[in-house]
């Protein structure tokens, strides 16, 4: 019953689905059944059904529970239902909860040579992702990119191109890598060769054994080429490696540098890497340290940071409509390549497991000594940054298009600096939380915000624990959710005070809510309910001076969020009163309010 409790209390996870099943084994089934094993795995419980925003068990009858295993697995085993089955009998859990019979299936996110998972024997109009608002169903050019992901024998970038010449090659990129590598390897044989031959056995110029066919590869173009032959349609004509910076407080100024191919220099791989790691590079502490009387400039934060911008070029998915984008701001580097993990999260953050989408551009960089290829790439990024105690990166990703996103944080979790803020924020308050409730708050007040899989990533909490304590900490008066259902987040509320009468902690909890809808707009809590309706939305207008989500709006007015939601809000925004913050994207599940100006 803990368990089913804790699934229920997480139903804003995109990884949980509900779904009813009295009138038969749900149809809809295998569409999530597709998009989990194609996402990063998730929990179908059938026996539920949602009214008013909340998930209701209706419960299964014995009868139905030994029906729905036994269609469960005839089908799942049927390739004409779906193209693999990935269950063994401990995912298929039969539990009872509260009087009712629940049946759940725990399905895991498939194997790359698995994917992908689809619908019937075609995959093209059959496959389905996951996202935070529920399934969707995959392009051709999404299905396609998973098939080719799942082809570890042939690699993206070993595609020979054809029409390429050596003119297309740049030279001095190529001599600048033959004196690296002659650095990291002073002996190695291949420094004999000439170029074409060097290129060969880097695997930037194969032969097809099987047609005879000869030329570059898309890979010997993307580390060499020039960018007019690596921009063309029959190479990668999405390419646009782009280096942002930031370090101006003025939100009107977008960066105070920026890398990008400019027509001004040969923006390959080789040489966006040199120019962008030197420029990241600077923004470290440079250690002194002597090894064998030789001065070492090298940190683990240094190694950190050059495996990240290594790992973003060799494993990018260079046939994706979408850029390669490395940004600095004052507060993180983040690291963005179009693409997807080839591995789910939880291994990424394990470690261990070398997974290349691109080969022989990686084995370009391990050649002087830029990559790694046993699997501890990701384990040093780790490393680097937990040694000089900065918050925890975090990866994620995102769809449409697809992307990964790597973030490396430049703020002290637990600094003097952050807890001085926490302190001038609650106060004495801040006294009686224990250490996962002050790393939440300080981790959200670093970041700007929080969710509960970002927290995943930090606590050894069950995901159900994180929510419950996002939602004791939102009681409190401490964090403020914005969106609602898969896509919540929160933020610190940063009129505490103005919301908490007196600083005595142990009250907050109890007392916060009371406080707040008694003391809204300095109203009588009698007057309160009897507001008309032009009343309520002057009042709301009065506390939208800046963009509030639906939740805010129904504090602060001490009103019924389906009340506001279904009836107030949408008639001020036709009235012209109200402006959405994401006006094309009306659902959009961060959307907040604010008066129009």
């Amino acid at each position: 019953m803990e368990q089913i409790d804790r699934l229920f209390e997480d139903s804003e996870s995109y990884d949980i689905e509900f779904k009813s099943a009295r009138n038969g084994f749900p149809e809809s089934f295998w569409e999530t059944y597709s998009a989990f094993a194609n996402t990063q795995g998730g929990t179908i419980i059938l026996g539920v059904r949602e009214k008013k925003d909340h998930f209701i068990p209706d419960g299964l009858s014995t009868e139905q529970i030994a029906k729905y295993k036994k269609d469960f697995w005839n089908q799942v085993n049927n390739r004409q239902c779906i193209s693999t089955n990935l269950l063994k009998n401990d995912d298929v859990q039969e539990v009872e909860y509260k009087g009712t019979n629940l049946l759940l299936f725990n399905v895991p996110r498939a194997d790359r040579k698995q994917m992908p998972v689809y619908r019937t024997t075609n995959p093209f109009g059959n496959t389905y992702k996951r996202n935070h608002e529920g399934d969707y169903k995959c392009t051709e050019s999404e299905i396609r990119r998973m098939i080719a992901d799942s082809d570890d024998a042939h690699p993206q970038d070993a595609r020979i191109l054809e029409g390429f010449s050596m003119d297309d090659i740049d030279g001095e990129s190529l001599k600048q890598y033959r004196q690296l590598f002659a650095t990291s390897h002073p002996n190695h044989p291949w420094l004999l060769l000439d170029d074409r031959q060097l290129l060969e056995k880097l695997g930037g110029y194969r032969t097809d054994r099987q047609t005879g066919q000869k030329g570059f590869t898309l890979a010997g173009l993307l580390m060499f080429g020039k960018v007019a032959g690596i921009q063309d349609p029959a190479c990668a004509p999405a390419y646009f490696p782009d280096y942002r910076e930031c370090q101006s407080e003025d939100p009107a100024v977008r960066w105070t540098d920026r890398v990008y191919p400019d027509g001004t220099w040969e923006a390959n791989l080789f040489q966006f890497y040199h120019k962008v790691y030197t420029k990241l590079a600077a923004f470290l502490p440079k250690p002194f340290k002597l090894e064998k009387g030789i001065r070492r400039e090298d940190s683990p934060t240094h190694t950190a940071l050059r495996e990240a911008l290594v790992n973003t070029l060799v494993h990018c998915d260079y046939t994706e409509d979408a850029n390669i984008v490395v940004s600095y701001t004052k507060d993180r580097f983040t690291f963005s390549n179009p693409g997807t993990l080839l591995i789910s999260q939880a291994q990424y953050y394990r470690g261990g497991e070398s997974v290349c989408r691109n080969k022989s551009l990686q084995k370009m960089f391990m050649q002087i000594g830029r990559a790694e290829k046993a699997g501890s790439g990701v384990d040093k990024i780790i490393a680097g940054w937990n040694e000089a105690r900065l918050a925890h990166p975090y990866v994620s990703e995102t769809s449409r298009p697809d992307k990964v996103v790597l973030e490396l944080p430049l703020v002290s979790l637990l600094s003097q600096e952050t807890l001085d803020e926490l302190k001038r924020l609650f106060g004495e308050a801040l006294d009686t939380l224990n250490n996962n409730e002050l790393l939440t708050l300080a981790t959200c007040c670093a970041e700007g915000e929080i969710s509960n899989e970002r927290l995943r990533l930090m606590l050894d909490l069950h995901r159900s624990d994180i929510t419950r304590l996002l939602q004791l900490l939102c009681k409190g008066g401490y964090l403020i959710s914005h969106g609602s259902g898969r896509g919540t987040r929160y933020k610190i509320n940063q009129h505490f005070f103005a919301n908490v009468t007196g600083n005595v902690a142990s009250n907050v909890a109890s007392n916060v809510a009371s406080n707040v809808a008694s003391n809204v707009a300095n109203l009588p809590s009698g007057k309160r309910t009897r507001l008309s309706p032009n009343e309520l939305q002057n009042m709301i207008l009065r506390v939208c001076t800046d963009y509030l989500s639906l939740e805010e709006i129904a504090e602060q007015v001490g009103k019924g969020l389906r009340y506001l939601k279904n009836s107030i809000i949408p008639e001020m925004v036709a009235r012209g009163l109200l402006e959405r913050e994401y006006p094309n994207v009306p659902k959009h599940p961060s959307q907040r309010y604010r008066a129009k100006r």
